[in-house]
């Protein structure tokens, strides 16, 4: 499963390489790698690449030696390279030989610019980008010139994700061993992320020099590996073993919010869905194979609950919330009901009480009124450091957290997270959040941990608005409706064992 890792992280594994490290082999390598993505990009957009113009902006850091010794292997090609210093002092060496190798210092933007080479800050960037940076990439942006960043855009923290502004957009990153946070927390801005290999050892390594850094490390599976994971039946099971998940949601107001969370869980496989809410007639003409009723006490027995989409905050939903906390089962509280548990102390206590697993599946107004309910410091970090604001928040609870956004964030109270990038934003319309609440309660219902199926709920989630989508906005019925033809398309991808 793909990690992503801290600066810290990062500096340490680099060490750990000796005298690669200390001896520039791993410098050169990052050259080249540099220089291979921007020969493809100009290749890509230009069918070739001899009498192309690159500009490097290079700053102070090692990452604008990186930039500086390409130059060298981009003259090999034919490609014309001027560089701009956006700082006073930079790599000496990799000065030399970039005008040993026929490279040009200017100090503004020559006219036949074809890309440009961001090597301005890198992992040690904090804050947005300076003078006479920001001017330069401004005017860059004015003229749409493509842009490779070498490690990671600069202007945007290595850790938290946080797009300063002004900051670098590109269209490709190029990084080295190890994946940086940032490249899944601002993935919209970094581009296409290409990680080369130059000899950094394998993130276990890393996590064994390093405890606090591993803490700090966010995990985010591919496609493949969720559809791996995903249930699916096998020979010996029936409706039951496939999971049996309860949703209570839908109110006389909002009956929709009842019908898109089942359809959702019907959609991702769950053997049985039963409903209880006041939208019975309303899910059973959407869905007949649903067993409803009005009454939990009527419900039957289920391996997960899914509570909250559209069910109001009054007091007979505070009373289902902590009946439904009460049972032995996975309980997936969403939506109104965590607005019923930011406003009720004894039913915090409840949640971190419970033995049995938790997830809370806020957006960021409901991630802050929790959070400030519970006293807890995760609501100050929410716009600085995300990771860490859903790693606060379910310790705080003794939860598991799923925080919305175009970067879905799920954390455990251990501290592990995982991530996913939505990859677009067509899933951003009214009800999209019952939908997720379902996928995620039918996964939860077939025996996933709380993290592993937010995550890939997630996932699913974000590639159902795709399939929905076409090119054109949605909305969460279309979502609803186009989860199972996403399952299809990603089952394809699963490594079937007989």
């Amino acid at each position: 499963m793909p990690a992503f890792y801290t600066a810290d992280a990062i500096r340490e594994a680099e060490h750990a390489t000796g005298e690669l490290f200390t001896g520039g082999t791993l410098m050169a390598r990052a050259a080249h790698a540099v220089a291979v993505e921007v020969l493809a990009e100009l290749g890509d957009r230009f069918g070739g690449v001899y009498g192309r113009t690159v500009l490097l902006l290079v700053g102070a850091g090692d990452n604008g030696g990186d930039a500086l010794y390409a130059a060298r292997h981009l003259r090999r090609r034919g490609v014309r390279v001027v560089a701009i210093p956006t700082a006073t002092r930079i790599h000496e060496a990799a000065l030399a030989d970039f005008l040993a190798a026929g490279g040009r210092r200017r100090d503004t933007i020559p006219d036949d610019v074809d890309l440009a080479v961001d090597a301005i800050v890198g992992l040690g960037g904090r804050g947005p980008l300076r003078e006479p940076a920001a001017t330069l990439i401004a005017e860059l942006a004015a003229r749409r010139t493509p842009i490779v960043a070498v490690d990671l855009p600069s202007g945007v923290d290595p850790d938290t994700g946080v797009v300063n502004r002004p900051s670098v957009r590109a269209d490709v990153s190029v990084t080295f061993g190890l994946r940086r946070l940032a490249h899944l927390l601002a993935a919209p801005v970094c581009g296409r992320v290409v990680v080369a290999d130059i000899g950094i050892p394998a993130p276990p390594r890393v996590i064994e020099r390093s405890r606090d850094a591993a803490q700090r490390t966010v995990h985010s599976p591919t496609d493949r590996e969720v559809a791996d994971l995903w249930p699916v039946p096998g020979p010996s099971d029936d409706k039951y073993t496939q999971g049996v998940v309860g949703v209570i949601a839908g109110s006389a107001r909002y009956p929709g919010a009842a019908v898109l969370c089942t359809t959702a869980a019907i959609a991702a496989t769950s053997g049985m869905t039963r409903y209880v809410g006041p939208a019975v007639a309303q899910v059973l003409a959407h869905r007949p194979e649903i067993v409803a009723v009005t009454d939990l006490d009527d419900a039957g027995r289920v391996q997960a609950w899914v509570i909250g989409p559209g069910f109001g905050t009054d007091a007979k939903s505070t009373e289902l919330l902590e009946r439904v906390l009460d049972h032995e089962v996975p309980v997936l509280v969403d939506a109104d009901a965590l607005t019923v548990l930011a406003a009720n102390a004894g039913l915090r206590t409840a949640v971190h009480d419970r033995a049995a697993p938790t997830l809370l599946t806020p957006h960021a107004g409901e991630f802050a009124r929790i959070a400030n309910a519970a006293g807890s410091e995760a609501a100050s970090l929410l716009s600085t450091d995300r990771p860490e604001a859903t790693r606060r928040l379910a310790s705080d609870l003794n939860a598991s957290v799923l925080l919305k956004g175009h970067v879905t964030l799920v954390a455990d109270a251990d501290g592990s997270v995982s991530g996913s990038h939505a990859r677009s934003s067509w899933a951003a319309t009214a009800g999209s959040g019952d939908v997720l609440a379902g996928i995620i309660g039918a996964l939860l219902a077939a025996g996933l941990d709380a993290r592993t199926a937010g995550v890939a709920g997630a996932r699913l989630h974000a590639r159902a608005a795709v399939v929905a989508s076409g090119g054109a906005p949605i909305g969460a019925s279309d979502l609803a409706a186009a989860v199972r033809p996403a399952l299809i398309e990603l089952m394809r991808l699963r490594q079937w064992n007989g």
